[in-house]
């Protein structure tokens, strides 16, 4: 049967070339295009966050939205259920039909940042940890209750139409979105091949990261072809335990994470992208009060207007408000906005963990406390100079002792028939469990050898030491 182009548009894509979705084009009455969704004022709001928070300020070219992203990861689920929907339906029971399958993940897909604030993850540790919420809270609450109507008349993706009885549900999308909690619970009461879907949004490699270091890779200069997709998703499929890799696919699995980690030290976690964010950590506080109070949930309807184009034509306003403290607040925003950063990194260290409990009895669990020993080991004269210390961490994989354990599994037929948790492999434990970066910052480097030496002192080692001379 002839593809129904009539009801398809297309959106180019440097990443995956054409982005096929269904447009508001020969649809019947009562009927919501996916078109409807990504046209959505929340959606739309993507495109006024940076994917890189402030990674952009750093990498000029860098400067796409979240907007692409979503959309890139839209795509990406259709373009595994292709490959895996086969798998899931031999796994567990009661699967509903590939087009009900597919439309669930593609609106998770679409919607999963959709819960974000200006700087996105920064947001959330800076203002939205003191609420006791994150962004996937927030979409999760504005999936159910904002967009939950659209859901609900989506009768169809490109790849094909729902059942006559089948109706999306918000609340699938909206748990799929959210990673599982560290105690297990919010499990219960959802269908097992439900549960097998939440590894495309929390694991090792989801539609989210695939997409994200793809896109990031490209238009960071990075890579223009960051890691193998394509045997990626060949090579992936679900068994009874859940998302599982064949042992040939391995390698290109362990080339992602290799991928995804070099990305975080050399772009995400880069030096004055660091000290970018030491100094809005030091503005937030002061600023946040004169653009949005309270918990978003509370308020989502003033939240929606909160992007970070909103907020930083309001902070570079202030440079010449008659309000002392906005003018002030708002000299102190120009250094950020013409990147006049005043915060210079001196030395840095970097470890790698092959196991949490190392992780959490090293020195690095203490930042204040390396920091106070880096000063008693400075010359007196030197010892109250102002100092930062930042420490980057990022985990390569999970175990039992990090979020979204347990989402992935590998199959190794000499081992027998079934599959293990990634974890636990040989080869996969090669890889570290997690690593940080640790770095000194000062107001200049005049104090830069110095620092190094007491930073050295300090750890009783010079393997990875580094002076910014």
């Amino acid at each position: 049967m002839p593809r129904d182009f009539v009801n398809e548009s297309l959106s180019h894509d440097p990443i995956h070339g054409y982005i096929p979705f269904i447009s508001r084009s020969g649809l019947s009455a009562g009927e919501v295009a996916e078109q409807d969704v990504i046209d959505h004022p929340w959606v739309q709001r993507m495109r006024q966050i940076h994917q890189l928070q402030t990674a952009w300020w750093v990498f000029p070219s860098a400067e796409h939205m979240r907007f692409q992203h979503v959309l890139g990861a839209m795509h990406l689920a259709s373009s595994v259920l292709e490959h895996w929907y086969s798998s899931l339906c031999e796994a567990s029971r009661n699967v509903p039909s590939r087009a009900y399958v597919e439309s669930l993940v593609r609106m998770a897909a679409l919607l999963h940042d959709v819960g974000h604030g200006p700087f996105g993850h920064f947001f959330d540790d800076q203002y939205l940890d003191r609420f006791g919420v994150t962004h996937e809270d927030i979409g999760a609450a504005i999936i159910e209750h904002e967009l939950g109507d659209l859901l609900r008349g989506i009768r169809r993706n490109p790849n094909g139409n729902l059942q006559p009885l089948e109706e999306l549900d918000p609340r699938q999308v909206a748990w799929l979105i959210r990673r599982p909690r560290r105690d297990g619970s919010g499990e219960e009461g959802h269908p097992d091949w439900l549960r097998k879907l939440r590894s495309l949004f929390s694991g090792i490699y989801t539609v989210d990261n695939m997409d994200f270091v793809l896109r990031d890779a490209y238009m960071t200069g990075y890579s223009q072809r960051a890691f193998d997709i394509s045997r990626l998703l060949r090579y992936t499929f679900f068994t009874p335990a859940g998302l599982t890799i064949h042992v040939r696919g391995l390698p290109t699995l362990i080339q992602f994470i290799e991928v995804r980690a070099s990305l975080f030290r050399t772009v995400y976690f880069h030096r004055t992208v660091r000290a970018l964010d030491l100094a809005l950590e030091e503005l937030f506080p002061e600023t946040m009060p004169h653009l949005f109070t309270g918990n978003p949930l509370d308020n989502l309807t003033a939240y929606r207007g909160l992007t970070e184009t909103s907020f930083l034509v309001d902070v570079q306003r202030w440079a010449q408000s008659e309000d002392p403290v906005l003018k002030d607040l708002g000299g102190r925003w120009q250094d950020i906005l013409h990147r006049r950063v005043s915060w210079k990194m001196a030395c840095e260290r970097t470890l790698s963990f092959h196991t949490a409990s190392a992780e959490r009895v090293s020195i690095f669990s203490e930042p204040d406390l390396v920091l106070k020993r880096v000063r008693e080991r400075l010359p007196k004269g030197s010892r109250e100079i102002p100092l930062k210390i930042d420490v980057a961490r990022h985990y390569h994989r999970p175990s039992a002792h990090l979020p979204a354990g347990g989402q992935n599994y590998m199959l190794d037929p000499a081992a027998g028939a079934t599959p293990q948790e990634l974890h636990d492999d040989e080869l996969f434990r090669a890889l570290p469990l997690s690593s940080c970066i640790v770095r000194i910052y000062s107001k200049d480097h005049t104090h830069d050898q110095i620092l190094n030496s007491a930073l050295t002192s300090v750890l009783g080692d010079t393997t990875d030491a580094k002076t910014n001379m």
